[in-house]
């Protein structure tokens, strides 16, 4: 077997195999800031978590229920494939996938704001609940909390910017 230079357990260049960084060099001194590292962490895992419950409950409720409820289920699954998106963005690292991942989690802060809205507003639309009905209140506002929370962490986990002189 011939030896390739990097250790075991790890990829190209010596990172370790699923280390999501930035795209760019770390700016004078400081370490490369990872998307998925220290809060990052907590934010892919709900992201992780958000994704496994939206879309078991909405894929249940389209076989089993669909008649019941369509705009609310359709939803519900929009919003489960809206969190696998960023949940693949986050674990993927990288400058074009923050960027992504940034626009992502603003359309699913959008769809929380206006799904919740009208949920307030005309709740005759709504014959059951969604994962962003009434912001979210049925997963604790987590649904609001977690897209803003999203985008304060990839705009910090960006690359630093060289200023001109």
């Amino acid at each position: 077997m011939a030896d390739t230079g990097t250790t075991p357990g790890t990829g190209t260049a010596g990172k370790t195999i699923g280390e999501a960084t930035t795209d760019t060099a770390p700016a004078a001194g400081r370490p490369r800031r990872k998307i998925g590292e220290g809060p990052g962490r907590l934010i892919v895992s709900l992201y992780g978590l958000f994704t496994v419950a939206a879309g078991s409950r909405s894929v249940f409720q389209l076989i089993a229920q669909f008649h019941r409820a369509p705009l609310s289920y359709v939803l519900s699954a929009v919003a489960a494939v809206v969190y696998a998106f960023i949940l693949v963005t986050l674990v993927r690292g990288g400058e074009s996938a923050r960027r992504i991942g940034i626009v992502c989690c603003a359309a699913e802060l959008a769809g929380v704001l206006i799904v919740g809205t009208l949920t307030i507003v005309t709740p005759s639309l709504f014959h059951d609940q969604t994962v962003w009905s009434y912001y979210g209140v049925d997963y604790l506002l987590i649904p609001l909390a977690l897209p803003i929370t999203g985008i304060l962490w990839l705009r910090r986990a960006a690359p630093e910017r060289a200023e001109a002189a």
